[in-house]
């Protein structure tokens, strides 16, 4: 389709879709940076510029198959329209834009799957929804952060007798600079599976439009949304970045490579697949591993206990302000 095709509505909600992935990049830029923050390897704009920088390049590291997942595995194309899509919007905006403003290390991811649901539920009720991509997704709310406990207690143990015979001032030193990769890596993945979750839905406003068919899913689609979540993150939520880096654990460099690499680990395999994860629960679980491994005393349970409840609550919660952000789309399309 030629640029005529692009009405004045549909380039409004395709710049509200990249302002999501903006906010995400802002809101879960404690993911990515929090670790290495707390551990002072990096100062905060410096950590920023870091992470933002390997979120822009996971778009040659990884292959598109979350976005297929979000554009066509959660809600059926056919039911999709502009009322739609901006109620799902407005949900997974409005829940982020709450949970930052309190601090809470929610799921963007999870806001926008919620999002999704909710619109389609008032719109049509069950029929849109497509159950085998929702359970999987709903399902890794779980599975997540049990990966990312069990990979980071795993390496941290292992780590500790690699590094038995070394003095503390030693260790410290070594994994400073493991840590810069370590960091880099997680940035990574957080740009390779969120950034996606955007060109996803996009690619279903574009197909409901006409602009694009199922089987493709144009380049500057692809490009702007690794951008829009890198810019996000060089802002940088900071109100949550103290409640990931030290509230639930305090954190040393090791502890901080251990956890990135195992936060690493589980968003690579979740990308590779198609899975479209919470970046937020990943890193959490890793480093309540990390941290268990020196007792369950040093995991302040009541902290953790309180950002898995907004896990559980976030779908939901976006679901319904997604279905008053459908009605309110009536007075426009």
């Amino acid at each position: 389709m030629d640029a005529g095709s692009f009405s004045m509505t549909l380039v409004l909600l395709i710049l509200l879709a990249l302002a999501f992935d903006f906010m995400n990049g802002f809101h879960d830029a404690a993911n990515s940076i929090a670790t290495v923050v707390s551990t002072g390897v990096l100062k905060p704009w410096q950590a920023v510029i870091w992470a933002a920088f390997f979120n822009v390049l996971a778009w040659a590291v990884f292959h598109l198959s979350v976005a297929a997942t979000v554009g066509k595995g959660i809600i059926d194309p056919s039911f999709v329209d502009n009322r739609l899509i901006f109620g799902a919007l407005i949900g997974a905006i409005s829940w982020n834009l709450i949970t930052w403003y309190y601090g809470i290390p929610s799921s963007s991811s999870h806001a926008l799957i919620g999002g999704m649901i909710g619109a389609a539920l008032v719109k049509a009720g069950l029929q849109p929804l497509l159950w085998p991509g929702i359970l999987k997704t709903a399902s890794f709310i779980f599975i997540a952060p049990l990966l990312g406990m069990a990979f980071g207690a795993t390496l941290m143990v292992i780590v500790s007798w690699i590094c038995f015979r070394q003095t503390p001032r030693r260790v410290d030193k070594w994994f400073r600079r493991l840590q810069l990769l370590s960091s880099a890596s997680y940035s990574m993945g957080h740009g390779g599976n969120d950034a996606q979750k955007t060109m996803g839905i996009i690619w279903l406003l574009l197909i409901a439009n006409g602009v694009t068919t199922k089987e493709h899913l144009p380049t500057w689609v692809v490009m702007s949304c690794f951008l829009a979540i890198g810019v996000g993150t060089m802002f940088g939520g900071w109100r949550i970045v103290k409640t990931m880096g030290q509230r639930i654990t305090k954190l040393k460099p090791v502890g901080g490579f251990a956890a990135e690499c195992a936060g690493s680990v589980t968003l690579f395999m979740a990308t590779h697949f198609g899975i479209p994860v919470s970046t937020t629960h990943t890193i959490t679980g890793a480093i309540i591993g990390v941290g268990t491994t020196r007792g369950t005393s040093a995991v302040r349970w009541g902290v953790a206990g309180n950002i898995v409840i907004a896990w559980i609550v976030t779908i939901p919660a976006s679901a319904g302000i997604a279905a008053l952000g459908w009605w309110l789309g009536g007075l426009f399309f």
